[in-house]
């Protein structure tokens, strides 16, 4: 057959799963069930009166301060993240914050997560962003997927929790 190549060598990562191209999107509220689902072990149990993590997160879809990303791999869903903003006065500017970040089991981990965070840090660069800040992971291998993305360890961060308002008691 003239004008056809015989297929060259192909370099695949150790445990990629071959031929499958991963689509980072906006979400939409219709993904947000899904996502959700993907993420029920990284996401804690809401408070009673509160909202659940899933209606966070669909309130997030259309929120300016918030960007809410999907992974897809044929059409499947396979990762999500979401990236919130707060102004901040000492950063000069805006600090961004990678509140969730999930990879179905099925898939790179490395690939995906790669992919989540590239468009999350251009997300934040574009709305004004001077830095992103994610929580330390206790697994060793996502605490290594956020070191290559360019996160560095800044110390121990002090959280005081408070009662959304309607919920129930409330803290004086």
């Amino acid at each position: 057959m003239a004008g056809r190549r015989a297929p060259g060598p192909h370099r695949f990562a150790r445990g990629a799963t071959f031929g499958v191209e991963y689509t980072i999107r906006p979400a939409r509220i219709t993904d947000i069930d899904r996502l959700a689902a993907l993420g029920r072990g990284a996401m804690t149990a809401s408070a009673a009166g509160s909202l659940g993590a899933a209606d966070l997160l669909r309130q997030c879809v259309y929120l300016p301060h918030a960007s809410v990303l999907v992974a897809e791999a044929r059409r499947e869903l396979v990762g999500g993240a979401l990236l919130v903003l707060r102004p901040s006065v000492t950063s000069g500017g805006y600090v961004g914050t990678v509140d969730f970040l999930v990879v179905a089991p099925d898939h790179d981990a490395d690939r995906v997560t790669e992919s989540l965070l590239e468009e999350l840090l251009r997300s934040a660069s574009n709305k004004g962003c001077s830095t992103v800040e994610a929580a330390e992971p206790s697994d060793p291998a996502d605490l290594a997927r956020l070191e290559r993305a360019g996160f560095a360890a800044t110390g121990v961060s002090l959280r005081c929790p408070v009662s959304a308002a309607g919920a129930g008691a409330r803290r004086i």
